[in-house]
């Protein structure tokens, strides 16, 4: 592999406290020094990253690329494409894929489909149950073995607290992450709004957000029975926010994230019947947006995710509550958390940390940061860019976003992974 310089850019690696202008040298896919020359480095190519900022690459813990099994919707080639444009250099990839990734064949199927598109680092999420159908346990242990960084029953339901207690502790002997995203199906009663004004005044079926704190609280009383971590996707409520933080506060061994969406859009913002705003959890109030930033800011939620959801045109026609939910997200993840940045929610460091520092630790691997000897996994952004969603700059195969049209500021101008330029918008500087 290449020696590669980035030059003259304002570095910022949360793990290391590191907030400033300097260089980082990169030798054989691993990032060799920062700030400080090396003896004797002499690189093969040199990017200019003057008024932009260096920092880790972005990991995802939750997305969707429908492969295998609907790539009518997307495909690892389109999507891996739109997440090196976004500065994401890992993602996680959900269990519900077709067929479900509940034997070691099926993640090893992923890893393959990522090392043909050229973009390795894909992780597999094992399942917690056969088929996800929330009754048998999957062998949790030779999905670990074949390499899945965790085990979730995605958006399906466990069929009971038995079953998801012997499943929690099957995975505590392991040492496996459970990924639990918290919503009581039978209370949810396929809503596909938050209850409350929107839903009344439409007359849409509509999901309590006890439907998540219920679910909640249940996770986080077998988590205190069994040892398991525990990680909590996508939350999208004041009360779960409460919640967690007491969890915190008595020592519990859990983490949450939350979709970049749910920490800018309400149930106000949606626009009548337009199903792009059709999303799981459903966009809440303002109160729970707000407590969503500030669990974010005082540390109580870890992490932001895209919660990337790729549909093609038919999943989102026909009537609101008939559409498929989801959000196409890997490529608004880095503009939508530099807003929250100009909104005074988080600071600017607060926003890396929380797309890389803090994934990388809840799933205990070696990314996420500028240090000596880890992968060269690196953003390089321009945060003063602006640019517009639309067909010209967009690369997902899913075109389903609540911000098509809007304009942003923050654009990737080049994205390393293991040391290798995986997108380059300009092209690579001054070749030696």
């Amino acid at each position: 592999m290449s020696r590669i310089l980035i030059e003259n850019g304002r570095i910022i690696d949360p793990a290391n406290n590191l907030n400033r202008l300097g260089s980082v040298y990169i030798d054989d896919g691993k990032i060799l020094s920062v700030i400080y020359k090396p003896t004797g480095f002499d690189p093969d190519q040199i990017i200019d990253a003057r008024n932009q900022i260096v920092c880790p690459g972005f990991i995802d813990l939750s997305t969707r690329l429908r492969e295998p099994g609907q790539s009518r919707k997307a495909t690892f080639a389109s999507e891996t494409s739109a997440a090196a444009a976004g500065g994401i250099t890992t993602m996680c990839l959900q269990p519900d894929t077709i067929p479900v990734v509940d034997t070691p064949a099926v993640a090893e199927l992923v890893k393959d489909l990522a090392e043909k598109t050229g973009y390795r680092q894909i992780l597999p999420i094992g399942a917690l149950t056969q088929k996800l159908e929330g009754t048998e346990l999957s062998a949790m242990l030779a999905l670990k073995q074949a390499g899945c960084v965790a085990v979730s029953n995605a958006n399906q339901p466990v069929k009971n607290l038995l079953i998801l207690r012997r499943a929690m502790e099957y995975a505590a002997s392991h040492d496996l992450l459970l990924i639990y995203r918290p919503n009581d199906v039978w209370l949810a009663n396929n809503g596909c709004v938050h209850e409350g004004a929107l839903s009344t005044r439409y007359g849409l079926p509509s999901i309590p957000d006890a439907a998540e704190t219920i679910a909640l609280a249940q996770c986080l009383e077998l988590a205190e029975l069994t040892g398991c971590r525990v990680h909590f996707g996508q939350l999208s409520s004041r009360r779960s926010v409460i919640k967690l933080q007491q969890a915190k506060k008595y020592g519990l061994a859990v983490s949450a994230d939350v979709a970049i969406h749910q920490l800018h859009l309400t149930e106000e913002d949606i626009i009548p019947f337009d199903s792009a705003y059709h999303v799981q959890p459903p966009f809440r109030t303002n109160t729970d947006k707000e407590s969503l930033r500030e669990g974010l800011a005082n540390g109580t939620i870890d992490s932001i995710c895209s919660d990337h959801q790729p549909h093609d045109l038919d999943a989102k026609l026909g009537a609101f509550p008939e559409t498929e939910s989801g959000v196409s997200s890997l490529e608004t993840l880095l503009p939508l958390m530099l807003r929250l940045v100009t909104q005074q929610a988080i600071t600017l460091e607060q926003g890396i940390a929380a797309l890389t520092q803090k994934p990388a630790q809840i799933l205990q691997i070696d990314r996420g940061a500028l240090t000596s000897g880890f992968s060269a996994d690196i953003c390089i952004f321009d945060p003063d860019q602006e640019w517009q969603v639309n067909s010209g700059a967009w690369l997902s195969q899913g075109v389903n976003t609540p911000f098509w049209g809007q304009d942003f500021k923050g654009q990737v101008n080049h994205t390393l992974q293991n040391g290798m330029v995986i997108y380059s918008r300009q092209g690579v500087s001054k070749p030696i």
